[in-house]
């Protein structure tokens, strides 16, 4: 069994804000389909490729998802590397993103969350680049909304996050970051 978790604010005065790009990339995975409710967080589960999957939107804000995500995998006994998180990353520019296996929360609250709550960094991570603003404080900037032409950036990518999880699905992290990383990341593995 699999895990991909999507993180964000929720409430619709985080719609389209850069904090949220996590749940927008499960919302276009899983287009049409709708979401059950349960340890305050929004998921559902499918069947994809023989393998059981959980599709995940802690509700608990994100400074505060780790008490979702380890809820989820303790109830359902998902181990850690079967555990897919789609977040938000400053450090990339926008239109990028970055596989990484067993890293640090890189600043971002919602892995530290996690990474507190399940014990362990030994999850995946799918940063997706928002770009940054020195000028902005940094908490003003991830809950700003998107430009037009940086939301016209992200849909771009959204093909591909599907043939990633698809890939991590079917395949796992290993072969996932061999190719859609380029060359595999060992540094922190």
């Amino acid at each position: 069994m699999k895990m991909i978790v999507g993180l964000g604010n929720p409430g619709k005065e985080y719609d389209k804000t850069r904090h949220n790009v996590g749940f927008m990339m499960i919302d276009n995975y899983c287009k049409n389909e709708t979401f059950q409710k349960k340890f305050n967080g929004l998921y559902i589960t499918k069947k994809i490729f023989n393998e059981k999957v959980i599709f995940l939107k802690p509700q608990s804000y994100m400074n505060l998802s780790g008490d979702v995500v380890s809820e989820y995998a303790r109830y359902y006994n998902i181990d850690s590397s079967d555990i897919l998180i789609i977040r938000d990353d400053l450090d990339l520019n926008i239109g990028s993103h970055k596989l990484k296996f067993n890293s640090s929360s890189g600043g971002n609250n919602g892995i530290k969350s996690i990474i507190n709550r399940l014990g362990t960094q030994s999850f995946c991570q799918l940063k997706i680049g928002i770009s940054n603003n020195k000028t902005i404080e940094t908490k003003d900037y991830v809950l700003g909304t998107f430009k037009q032409s940086e939301l016209d950036l992200i849909d771009k990518q959204k093909d591909t996050v599907n043939k990633i999880i698809d890939s991590f699905i079917e395949s796992g992290i290993d072969k996932t970051m061999n190719d859609y990383n380029g060359e595999k990341d060992e540094s922190n593995i």
